[in-house]
């Protein structure tokens, strides 16, 4: 029976939908559904969950095999990380969830100097937005993320570790009208003229901006993009404004695919801290708790 199976079964129980875990998990839904029709072919044809359109239900046997699901997960990796203090070559991954300031600019050299230190671990690094990964975290899809905001979430719900902090810029094309006629320092009544590209709902960067910075309602939203990347380039060769990380708008304008601009009477357009996140009071391995207390003690 493939233990992999039986995650996928575990984690289907809490997202309730094929189509997101297969989405979360980069599979297609009809793969997901053949590995839950495996595992009730070698439990003896049973049929673990009714499948309707509408509803989501797990049938009698269902429930009794997530109770013992549950418990096989749980001893199979008590015995891999009890082997792991004996053999070499197994591997123990770390799973990570992060939206995409912290995944590129802030965690990378940290992953990597564990990785030298602790050859046995292997990473794998998910670029979410906050809100998609804190609930990737509290699904058990992930071990540790890495957030720019909280969203709606209570911060008591998790541990977390200050890992930097950030300012965010108007950003516009080299260009743009507003570079010609006055260069970078700008009103905002000038700035607001222009359609104004947004991040798409769930992004950190999205729902800072909107609760600190207080005009953001009087903006021309023409278009919602979930990367920044696309962002950039969207704006690099368009009329169109937007709002960026510090660090990511650094790197662009250095490329001279943007400039960022200076906002009159707005020195600081939003300010954020960045967080590394687990979930409270959930059991971690002990090559995990390592990595975790190692950034603590390198941030």
């Amino acid at each position: 029976m493939n233990i992999e199976y039986i995650r996928n079964f575990i984690a289907l129980t809490k997202y309730r939908s094929f189509s997101e875990l297969a989405n979360t998990l980069s599979i297609s839904q009809s793969t997901l559904s053949h590995r839950i029709s495996q595992l009730e072919e070698e439990l003896g044809n049973v049929r673990l969950i009714h499948r309707t359109t509408k509803s989501f239900e797990l049938t009698q046997q269902g429930k009794i095999f997530l109770e013992y699901g549950q418990k096989i997960i749980s001893l199979y990796d008590k015995v891999i990380q009890e082997l792991n203090a004996f053999g070499e070559s197994i591997i123990e991954e770390i799973t990570i969830t992060t939206s995409k300031l912290p995944g590129s600019q802030i965690l990378p050299k940290y992953i990597a100097q564990f990785k030298t230190q602790n050859p046995r671990v292997s990473f794998k690094t998910l670029i979410n937005n906050s809100k998609k990964s804190i609930n990737l975290l509290k699904k058990g899809s992930a071990d540790f993320g890495g957030v720019g905001s909280f969203m709606e979430n209570e911060k008591d719900q998790f541990d977390f570790i200050e890992i930097g902090e950030d300012e965010m810029f108007f950003i516009c094309s080299p260009n743009h009208e507003l570079i010609q006629q006055g260069g970078k320092e700008v009103s905002f009544d000038q700035l607001k003229k222009y359609p104004f590209i947004s991040r798409e709902l769930g992004s950190g960067t999205r729902h800072t901006f909107e609760k600190k910075f207080p005009r953001n309602n009087e903006l021309k939203v023409k278009l919602e993009i979930n990367d920044n990347d696309s962002i950039i380039s969207a704006v690099s060769g368009s009329d169109y404004i937007s709002v960026l990380s510090k660090k990511i708008a650094q790197k662009a304008e250095d490329a001279g695919l943007i400039s960022t601009l200076h906002l009159k009477n707005y020195p600081i357009v939003a300010r954020r801290e960045i967080f590394f996140l687990k979930v409270k009071n959930k059991e971690y391995s002990n090559l995990k708790n390592k990595f975790w207390n190692y950034l603590k003690n390198s941030l």
